[in-house]
């Protein structure tokens, strides 16, 4: 999962711009439309229900209701400075989520379970979006486009270790504000757009393979073979308590 604040780096959160989740947040996020509102409110800054149902496909009174639930919760308040008796504004309240996998998996499973698949299904709809626009996109950004992923066949250890070096990269790009609009001056160079990088860390326990000894190949765009996939060396092994960062 990724994030936007550039304040609590790969270490752990920011007590001022992240929260981490409880049960009781983890319950309220645990519904797909819930974690594009916040994410929603999180990048583009305050709207109203209409505005925010109209970007993501749904009638306003859908929206409205599941921010009063967001609110409720504490990750969405209303942005009293905006707005009128007829239309309330709403905002994020923080930057980021940060999700403890160990403590929580443990205590809400069903939630846990609910809640990352909102995760990956708010990622799919991202990733259909921007896709829909490729035939308009500029030449130079759909060079950049990228869809690529790699079987690899690695420790939990060696997993961990990677997913850190991989976030100490990510923080040495991180901006704040992520829209051009609402940055200080001279912090964005010219040319920048929002770009969403997502980081997904699958292990793939049923996987089988007969190749032990050699390292995966990785496979993508232009690269026409499938790769067979591989044996995890440890099935049972416990899971960190490092928690993962999303800005949904």
């Amino acid at each position: 999962m990724e994030r936007n604040s550039p304040l609590a780096g790969p270490d752990g959160p920011d007590p001022v711009r992240d929260v981490v989740i409880d049960a009781k947040g983890l319950r309220a996020l645990a519904h797909p439309l819930r974690v594009q509102l916040v994410g929603q409110l999180r990048k583009d800054g305050p709207g109203t229900a209409t505005q925010l149902a109209r970007r993501l496909g749904v009638n306003s009174g859908t929206a409205s209701y599941h921010l009063r639930q967001l609110d409720a919760a504490g990750f969405v308040e209303e942005d009293t400075s905006r707005g009128n008796a007829r239309e309330r504004w709403w905002r994020a309240r923080h930057q980021s989520t940060w999700f403890p996998h160990a403590e929580l998996a443990d205590q809400e499973p069903e939630a846990t379970l609910s809640y990352l698949q909102s995760i990956a299904a708010t990622d799919n709809v991202r990733t259909h979006r921007v896709l829909s626009e490729l035939a308009t996109m500029p030449r130079a950004w759909r060079d950049v486009l990228d869809l690529s992923d790699w079987p690899l066949l690695l420790t939990p250890e060696e997993s961990q270790r990677l997913r850190d070096e991989l976030r100490a990269v990510i923080a040495r790009y991180r901006r704040a504000p992520t829209s051009e609009a609402s940055a200080p001056a001279g912090r964005v160079p010219p040319g920048a757009e929002r770009v969403s990088l997502a980081m997904h860390l699958l292990p793939e326990l049923d996987a089988r393979s007969d190749v032990r000894d050699e390292p995966a190949a990785p496979y993508g765009p232009g690269v026409p073979s499938e790769p067979a996939q591989s044996k995890p060396t440890e099935p049972d092994a416990p899971s960190t308590d490092r928690p993962s960062e999303s800005t949904t």
